[in-house]
């Protein structure tokens, strides 16, 4: 059985399979938007985004994919108004652990996105 390590990073290469330059250049600039920023706020300016561009859409999609899979009981339906609802309404606890594997998940996107986008 994997570990959660390697169940992120297998979630992370299915994610970046196709991505393009734009796509690794945001991957690369998002841990730090969530650091800098919060959680919620760097989603909401990803999906403010999204309209047009499609690699904020796929990476919003890919980290609410990641986050129903790490959260099943709470965070249903992969889409930004499930998971900021799941967001907006946890505990302090809750939504550290959801900062805490988006970034361990992003972490695992931007290693692959680039590897996959420079071949």
């Amino acid at each position: 059985m994997p570990n959660l390590e390697q169940e992120r990073a297998a979630h992370a290469w299915k994610c970046v399979q196709n991505c393009g330059k734009d796509y690794v250049n945001l991957a690369k600039s998002a841990p730090a938007l969530v650091m800098g920023n919060g959680l919620m706020q760097t989603l909401a300016f990803f999906q403010s985004k999204s309209k047009g561009k499609d690699h904020y859409s796929n990476l919003n999609s890919h980290i609410f994919s990641w986050l129903e899979m790490r959260f099943p009981e709470k965070c249903k339906g992969n889409n930004y108004n499930n998971v900021m609802s799941f967001l907006h309404n946890s505990d302090p606890l809750k939504y550290r652990q959801a900062t805490e594997e988006t970034l361990e998940f992003l972490r695992w996107i931007r290693q692959f996105a680039a590897a996959v986008e420079s071949e």
